[in-house]
């Protein structure tokens, strides 16, 4: 565990104090350990140093040595698209000259067997950090609806109406719609990392509740909306980039479908906690339970969340062997990367989602597709205050917790999921060469599950028909989610594994801009169209869009090949 705490935002400040003197690293403890870490074969002289105009990615070879002239230590490539997926930063152990100084020395793992490895950290502390991230994303898309049970009051109190109440809810999507497009690729960068992406922001995300909560006006209200929302987002597509640095990719499937199962679940049940503390105390107090909640999660992470990026461990390696030995010589990979980075290269690192989004057609259509079904969420979640509250006079507080039925749909269909991958997927990643597309048959039910659930939903919620029955309907909702999104999420990472956390910000972001537009638009909707229409019209996009999972499955590979930036 002293491992696991030095790498942590606690361990950081103690070493700080301490001057290192506590919760040292296993380099620090034993003086010898450190030559370990030293890739044999990679002094070179300037003369053979390479050119470059920007980031380089790391090298998945490993130099020849010259004294005997064979080929030991080559690693067999035996499957290009598992090793890309894995991002084998971890295998950087290639001949690298350094221009500058003439002579490089560079410093990698230990081991095969480096603990400070993520890939081969214990299967509790994986599950440690797992954990974190999850209710961490639990805990930032619980912030979008929590407060939609309240917006009642607020139209009350800021004497505003229905569409710009809403706008509280709307503005908050947005806002964590492009809050990962700068903070996820800049945790791509080896000197930042990950970790204090998720802390500093989180940090940031629990202080705007503050004047959130004691807003005085609607202007207010409002702006600090978006920006809690924008400091909040992050860990939404960072999330899916660590889940890649820890697990190999046999497992990547599974984490990924739970970490999107718990970002599912957090508009679903908060309208239910939300709910009665609207009913009970108006709406300021859906804001100070999302606050309490995500500073219980801020302590967690503070004590328990290490780095998982391998460029940026093995940048502070080292650093801190510079300073043990005095050798300026000792860098790692990502250094000497960096060496000629430019500034106009770190601002297309920053861009990179933008760039990756539009430019590649596979891409693009995912995360149009993800749009229509996050749209949807948000409009389809309006009108359930008009079903159960107008039609079958549910109370506020009891409308939350009709929203179960969406929770049990997932309680059955996550394991079905997870089931699938164990039975059908798992096994294909023992036949290489393994295609991102394998993932993709459960969104075939999904795709169709959608506009069953709509139209399910929208004829029979009447008063005629039980409660029960709408409510049974709106459980296909989670088949649709669970199947749809946790595939294509999992099938870009595998797609695009070095570029993993700028593509799901850029899917993040065309989610976040239909949450923004439809729910604005909602209650207009089903006023005018009634319940039965307004989800026919829904499920009629829908079915437009069910053509996309197939085409993918069938045509994405050529597409691909034809990209330097996805895998083959």
């Amino acid at each position: 565990m002293n491992d696991h705490f030095s790498d942590t935002t606690f361990g950081q400040v103690v070493r700080l104090i301490s001057r290192r003197r506590f919760l040292k690293f296993p380099g620090e403890s034993d003086p010898n350990l450190w030559k370990q870490c030293i890739q044999k074969d990679t002094m070179r002289t300037s003369s053979t140093s390479e050119q470059h105009n920007g980031p380089v990615e790391p090298s998945n070879h490993i130099a020849a040595d010259d004294s005997d002239g064979g080929e030991k230590g080559r690693e067999a490539n035996t499957n290009i698209a598992c090793e890309d997926f894995l991002r084998n930063e971890q295998n950087l152990n290639s001949a690298i000259t350094n221009k500058k100084s003439g002579e490089v020395i560079l410093v990698g793992w230990y081991g095969p067997y480096d603990q400070e490895n993520p890939q081969n950290w214990s299967s509790g502390r994986k599950l440690l950090v797992t954990f974190q991230i999850c209710i961490l994303n639990f805990g930032i898309y619980i912030g979008s609806s929590i407060y939609t049970p309240g917006e009642l009051s607020v139209m009350e109190e800021f004497g505003v109406s229905d569409v710009v109440a809403t706008l509280g809810l709307s503005l908050f999507v947005l806002g964590y719609g492009l809050g990962p497009m700068l903070f996820s690729p800049m945790s791509e960068i080896p000197t930042i990392g990950r970790s204090r992406i998720y802390f500093w922001t989180l940090f940031v995300f629990v202080l705007l509740q503050l004047p959130t909560g004691y807003a005085v006006n609607m202007p207010m209200l409002l702006i600090f909306r978006f920006l809690t929302g924008f400091f909040g987002g992050p860990v939404l597509a960072t999330g899916g980039a660590t889940i890649i640095d820890i697990y190999p990719p046999i497992e990547v499937p599974y984490w990924i479908g739970i970490f999107g199962a718990c970002g599912v679940l957090g508009p679903v049940l908060s309208p239910l906690v939300g709910g009665f503390a609207a009913q009970a105390e108006r709406w300021r107090w859906t804001i100070w339970e999302l606050a309490w909640l995500c500073t219980a999660v801020l302590i967690v992470l503070f004590f328990f969340m290490p780095e998982t990026s391998s460029a940026n461990i093995l940048y502070r390696r080292a650093q801190r062997l510079r300073i043990a030995t005095g050798n300026l010589a000792l860098k790692s990979q990502s250094e000497i990367d960096a060496a000629d980075v430019t500034l106009k290269d770190h601002l297309l690192v920053l861009g990179r989602a933008f760039i990756l989004t539009f430019s590649e057609p596979v891409i693009f259509f995912v995360d149009l597709y993800c749009a229509l079904l996050y749209g949807v969420l948000y409009v389809w979640f309006e009108s359930f205050p008009i079903v159960f509250g107008d039609i079958y006079g549910f109370k506020i507080d009891q409308q939350g917790l009709v929203f179960l039925g969406i929770f049990v749909g997932a309680v059955i269909i996550l394991p079905c999921y997870l089931l699938w991958i164990r039975k059908r997927l798992v096994p294909q990643f023992s036949k290489p060469p393994v295609k991102p597309e394998i993932i993709l048959p459960p969104t075939f039910f999904g795709a169709f599950a959608l506009p069953i659930c709509l139209f399910w939903y929208g004829w029979t919620s009447r008063p005629s028909i039980d409660w029960i029955v709408p409510l049974i309907g709106s459980g296909f909702f989670t088949v649709s989610i669970i199947t749809l999104f946790m595939p294509v999420l999992t099938y870009l990472g595998m797609s695009y594994p070095r570029y993993v956390a700028s593509v799901l910000a850029g899917n993040a972001l065309f989610r976040a801009s239909c949450g923004v537009v439809f729910p604005l638009f909602a209650r207009a909707l089903f006023h005018r169209l009634v319940v039965g229409p307004g989800n026919s019209l829904l499920g009629g996009l829908s079915i437009m869009f069910i053509p996309i999972p197939f085409t993918l499955y069938y045509y994405s590979e050529r597409i691909r090949h034809r990209s330097k930036n996805a895998t083959g």
